[in-house]
């Protein structure tokens, strides 16, 4: 046996019924001659972190446009965040981690740069909307590698294209990883909020601090054991007290955090620049090369323009409007 095959066996030996099992994946779009070392998800995990959209992901927007701390999440740290509290829900579950792993890493691929507020703004310029969640499967299928994709499997896919609403993945690696986006950007996002001064932790609201917990690695225990205790078999769930108590904590972020004038007075300018470059982009196709040239010539230059802002960075999206629309002074 090589070393793939242990693993293998070990998956069947010590996982649960539940788990989504390597050799029971559904498989490439692109058909694959097994690795000897690592199992189809564990590919797909190492592809995902030396894929060029992953390193871009330091650069891009969470919740706070260009904050000047260094220690503001950015959607990298997010991800971290995300994977690491997916990874404990997984192991005490005894589903698969390595699949829980590559769908944690990957889930925010797709985003724009100036984070929610780039989505909103390219979405209202594309024909039909935009998603980042569905801008992440493009990504890793017709994107990544130079045009090639990364040839992922359908499970890791699914996670991606379901992690955050409508429909549920169908593994529970793929809903462990939906619940942890949520308790990982609620409980960061407070502690960057409290950090910026837009709230103070007396704003919290009183019961769900009292229930959940007073700091934010309390808060994060209480909701990963509620999973922990409350799931059954497949069906991966808080218990419902758990539940009411999260999502008052989220509706307060959201009405005091995600639609604060002072933490968003900057994004009103990120429409601007998303629109300048995508109607330069419409109207000047001899920008594109490489893969969005490919784009270009198959899907036509809407898609071409929105793949192409989509992958870039908060700092790139603002050089490139400048590049586009500031005059340069004359060197004399």
């Amino acid at each position: 046996m090589n070393a793939r095959e242990i693993s293998e066996k070990n998956e069947k030996l010590i996982l649960s019924p539940y788990a989504t099992f390597s050799t029971d994946t559904k498989g490439r779009a692109k058909y694959e001659e097994k690795c000897e070392l690592r199992t189809d998800f564990q590919r797909d995990r190492d592809r995902i972190i030396h894929c060029k959209s992953f390193r871009r992901l330091k650069h891009k927007t969470q919740v706070f446009l260009s904050p000047e701390s260094d220690h503001y999440r950015t959607r990298l740290t997010h991800t971290l965040e995300v994977s690491q509290i997916a990874r404990t829900i997984a192991r005490a579950l005894r589903v698969n981690e390595d699949l829980t792993e590559a769908i944690a890493l990957a889930h925010d691929l797709g985003h724009t740069p100036f984070g929610h507020a780039g989505e909103r703004a390219l979405s209202n310029m594309v024909e039909g909307g935009f998603t980042h969640f569905e801008q992440g499967v493009r990504v890793c299928s017709v994107i990544e590698k130079g045009g090639k994709g990364l040839n992922l499997t359908a499970e890791v896919l699914d996670g991606i294209l379901n992690h955050t609403r409508g429909d549920w993945p169908y593994t529970p690696e793929g809903k462990i990883v939906r619940f942890s986006d949520r308790i990982a950007y609620i409980n960061h996002d407070i502690d960057d909020a409290i950090s910026a001064g837009v709230i103070t932790e007396n704003d919290l609201p009183k019961s769900a601090v009292s229930y959940l917990g007073n700091k934010k690695s309390q808060r994060i225990n209480t909701l990963v054991k509620s999973i922990v205790d409350s799931s059954e078999g497949a069906d991966i769930k808080m218990d419902s007290e758990t539940q009411k108590h999260f999502d008052t904590m989220h509706k307060f972020l959201f009405d005091t955090v995600y639609t604060n004038s002072v933490a968003k007075r900057e994004e009103s300018k990120v429409e601007g620049i998303v629109e300048g470059i995508y109607n330069y982009l419409i109207k000047h196709p001899e920008t594109f090369s490489g893969e969005y040239r490919v784009i270009l010539e198959k899907d036509g230059v809407s898609r071409a323009a929105a793949d192409y802002i989509a992958g870039m960075t908060d700092h790139f999206a603002v050089t490139t409007f400048e590049n586009i629309y500031i005059p340069k002074s004359w060197m004399i």
